[in-house]
């Protein structure tokens, strides 16, 4: 299957199976990048004034895990504090944040309608 655009016009409409945020380059962005350095399937990329964390299918940050990292309390509102943009299907618990690549995999927490159109 080719997945190329056919010009500069058109675009690849096939899953990504990726998401990701964009954190602040600052002192709590620069742990929270730390710890997602060390799971599988992350990548993140530092730029000047930015941090990008994309994973394949999903990513999940443990507030406890960053908050040991940080040495204080690190919640949910910290989080969006740092963070700027993101795709994928994001999901706010009490102890962590999934991003979600496909939405199907996210249905349990968004009420996702996997019924079959027909």
């Amino acid at each position: 299957m080719n997945t190329k655009p056919s010009s500069a016009f058109s675009s690849d409409r096939s899953s990504s199976n990726r998401c990701g945020v964009t954190l602040m380059n600052n002192q709590n962005g620069h742990v929270v990048a730390d710890v997602m350095r060390t799971k599988e399937h992350v990548t993140v990329t530092d730029y000047p004034s930015l941090i990008r964390v994309d994973g394949e299918r999903l990513l999940t940050f443990d507030f406890e895990e960053i908050s040991d990292a940080l040495g204080f309390d690190f919640g949910v509102s910290d989080f969006e504090e740092i963070m700027s943009t993101h795709y994928g299907r994001m999901v706010h618990l009490d102890d962590r944040t999934i991003l979600f690549a496909n939405p199907e995999d996210a249905a349990e927490y968004i009420d996702f309608d996997l019924v079959p159109v027909g």
